[in-house]
């Protein structure tokens, strides 16, 4: 019997044994964690009183107006943005101790290649940003361009260019990251091709006249100003409108409407 009972009770002797000597190992784990949350929370709050002191909110303000992705509008917290990269940083690093303290090699040798790949990941980060960034500005500019030009379609073009720029940088940013951008680059090049062979079919086809009466539009404003008494051809008034398809005329029969192509035609002779 006493065999037996040395069979039967071994199993859960080792077991007892087993759990006796790790409590002071899981006593040890629990003490990191539970100081490791200590130490991330002090850290996190004298930061945070810290950049309560300084005017960094008043620059998230000012990156929020800037509208870097377009007309989308994102609010960016920089402080909260701050808090939170130290967090994580923080995190990691204490996680990276503990596996080092523990015997878990395969967590710390997966956090080391992540801090590895972290260069990569911010460049990759900070090229997509500065590609919004720039597509911002290209599109505000061409839609002043246009403006200023009294042209229509300022808005098309703008956005068009803003999300070229944005997708040629940001497959920049994945092959900074990376990542294979091959089959993305020849589909984006075969779509692109064929975009602009369109226009350039539907340009040369029908978008001829509609540029001319912009062209002559731009030049008649250039030369001829509202409230100026002209004669163009036969017909003698004072200008009250132009725009990119005709000019209107006061004249002493009443209003005359004459298309921009006339005005271009024919000549034109200021009365003082």
């Amino acid at each position: 019997m006493i065999p037996l009972q040395e069979n039967i009770l071994k199993p859960f002797r080792d077991t007892f044994d087993g759990v006796v000597k790790s409590l002071p190992k899981v006593a040890g784990f629990i003490a990191f964690v539970v100081g490791s949350w200590l130490v991330i929370k002090l850290f996190l709050y004298i930061v945070r009183k810290a950049l309560a002191k300084t005017k960094i909110d008043e620059w998230s303000k000012k990156l929020s107006s800037t509208q870097i992705f377009g007309d989308t509008t994102i609010n960016i917290v920089l402080t909260n943005v701050i808090l939170a990269v130290l967090k994580w940083f923080l995190i990691f690093i204490f996680v990276m101790v503990g596996a080092e303290i523990f015997g878990l090699d395969g967590v710390s040798s997966g956090i080391k290649s992540f801090f590895a790949y972290l260069p990569k990941l911010l460049t990759a980060l900070g090229i997509f940003v500065a590609g919004a960034y720039l597509g911002t500005m290209v599109k505000k500019a061409i839609q002043s361009m246009f403006k200023s030009l009294e042209l229509s379609g300022g808005n098309l073009v703008g956005n068009i260019a803003f999300y070229l720029i944005v997708v040629f940088l940001s497959i920049t940013a994945l092959d900074q990251a990376g990542v294979d951008t091959s089959i993305i680059k020849s589909n984006l090049t075969l779509l692109i091709g064929s975009i602009l062979a369109a226009f350039t079919i539907a340009f040369g086809l029908g978008a001829r006249d509609a540029v001319g009466r912009l062209l002559f539009g731009y030049y008649s404003r250039k030369n001829i100003g509202i409230g100026e008494h002209v004669v163009i051809g036969e017909i003698e008034g004072v200008v009250s409108a132009i725009d990119n398809i005709c000019i209107t005329l006061n004249t002493k029969d009443g209003k005359v409407i004459l298309p921009i192509k006339d005005v271009v035609d024919n000549k034109i002779v200021f009365k003082k």
